[in-house]
């Protein structure tokens, strides 16, 4: 599976060891940054290239980063197609409900609040839970959609 992933200061040093887990999975992993530590930078800069990813690349799945995952799934949800969920820590049924339910396509995780075992664990359980496919949940998924179009 492709995935793409993005990070600022707070996600950076978690991002890079869930790089290398994925790609030890055996998926394709197109890192958008950030490349380097850097206190002073700001999450929406590399947020902004995974979610205008995989809102063009439909089969696309991208994991985010940062200090909550809520401004990173805030600046994700603004583009077309995208449905970021966020998790940072609890039960893992809201991994499983994002995917089943909202066939949420983006993870924003939240980096000050788990940690790597908990984040590989999280990202290997959504990558691995598919969409239900169920009616009710197409259905509401279509109105979100709509919504986007008529707010556009």
């Amino acid at each position: 599976m492709k995935v793409y992933v993005g990070a600022d200061h707070a996600g950076f040093e978690l991002k890079q060891k869930l790089v290398a887990y994925l790609k030890e999975g055996g998926h394709q992993v197109v890192d958008e940054g950030a490349h380097e530590l850097n206190e002073g930078d700001d999450y929406p800069d590399f947020i902004a290239l995974v979610a205008k990813a995989v809102s063009l690349d439909t089969d696309a799945v991208g994991v985010i980063l940062g200090g909550s995952g809520q401004g990173e799934a805030i600046v994700a949800n603004r583009f077309p197609g995208v449905r970021a969920s966020v998790y940072y820590g609890g039960p893992k049924d809201i991994i499983t409900l994002s995917r089943e339910h909202n066939d949420a396509n983006i993870l924003s995780l939240g980096a000050r609040f788990i940690g790597e075992k908990e984040a590989k664990e999280t990202v290997g359980l959504w990558l691995r839970t598919p969409f239900s496919g169920e009616e009710r949940h197409k259905r509401r998924i279509k109105k979100i959609d709509d919504i986007e179009t008529y707010a556009r």
